[in-house]
């Protein structure tokens, strides 16, 4: 079968996706609008124009206004439905979301707001879609360490609702060493644990996030690269990266996807993964992001179907799920 075909037909896990960076124009505007909150657009095309940034800061002030109008249980349901939406467009069958509970909590809406109504979406998603997921909860390292402590706090009574933390927002001056004490905790109540590392930060944040944070998995990663004694832990450890090649284009890590690390660092031996990152602001959801990195990289179908193969064997789900999907990819032709 032709690239296009099989990047459809495969089934893909996505393990590094932001709800909050889901958010399409046209949602915003009409839960706006039905919140009765102002927002400084008159008009969808507006808020597209407004999606039009350049760095990953002016990213981020767009993607906390978008947020500010979610307020109740329906808006995060809906938010992640239009989601869900996606992925069964794309195949992708299971998922595992982070969220960022400060973004929220901090504006007065309720921890068990944002969570219920996602919950209900991930309920709702299995049934109508056959779309497993699990939820991350993400620490906003911008914000302090003791934000963080209160944050893990008002997750505990929704463990069974929550499968890890993770940490993200903006990188460069806020090292994963930070939130060291946040995430040894964190292991001690039972969450896996995740980090973006090596995105804008340097690999010495990736040496950070494995040996003082403990990771499962690191988010990004990309600039591990430049370090040759850390490129050979993450082969030996086979530590999952969750890579979003269009994210990376679209926040300049890469200046041309022709010059994107992923396929090198593939063939390296690297488990890395694709995913979409914040698709409604960087330009597109799973298949795009496949088709893109296929397209100027030459990556050829095996490569392809070893990177959806990644995405299982790098996920949460039990290893009997994994063996399922990925003899499903290697049946393709």
């Amino acid at each position: 079968m032709n690239q296009l075909e099989l990047i459809q037909r495969m089934p893909k896990a996505e393990l590094h996706v932001h709800i909050e960076g889901t958010f399409e124009p046209e949602l915003m505007f009409a839960i706006a609008q039905r919140n009765q909150i102002e927002i400084p657009y008159k008009s969808v095309e507006e808020v597209k124009q407004a999606y039009n940034f350049h760095n990953l800061q002016s990213f981020l002030d767009i993607y906390y206004a978008g947020a500010n109008v979610l307020i109740v249980e329906q808006d995060f349901y809906d938010l992640a439905m239009a989601y869900f939406k996606k992925c069964a467009a794309d195949h992708v069958v299971h998922t595992e979301m982070f969220f960022d509970p400060q973004t929220h909590t901090d504006r007065g809406v309720a921890f068990a707001t944002v969570i219920n109504g996602l919950q209900r979406a991930c309920d709702d998603a299995k049934a109508k879609f056959g779309i497993s997921s699990h939820l991350i909860m993400c620490f906003l390292r911008h914000l302090s360490e003791e934000a963080a402590f209160e944050t893990l706090q008002q997750a505990l009574p929704y463990k069974d609702q929550i499968i890890g933390v993770g940490l993200d927002s903006s990188e460069v001056g806020h090292p994963p060493s930070k939130f060291e004490r946040v995430f040894a905790q964190a292991r001690e109540e039972g969450f896996l644990v995740v980090a973006h590392a090596g995105e804008e930060g340097p690999a010495e944040y990736v040496w950070e996030a494995l040996d003082l944070l403990k990771v499962n998995r690191v988010d990004h990663g990309v600039r591990s690269e430049e370090d040759p004694k850390l490129m050979q832990r993450l082969i030996a450890e086979k530590m999952p990266l969750t890579v979003c090649p269009l994210s990376n284009l679209k926040l300049c890590v890469v200046n041309d996807m022709a010059d994107h690390n992923i396929r090198r660092l593939l063939q390296q031996g690297v488990h890395v993964t694709v995913n979409s990152d914040d698709p409604s602001y960087f330009g597109g959801y799973m298949n795009d992001n496949f088709i893109a990195i296929a397209e100027a990289l030459a990556l050829d179908n095996d490569e392809l179907k070893q990177l959806a193969i990644n995405s299982f064997e790098a996920s949460f789900i039990s290893d009997e799920d994994k063996q399922t999907w990925v003899e499903k990819i290697k049946a393709l032709n």
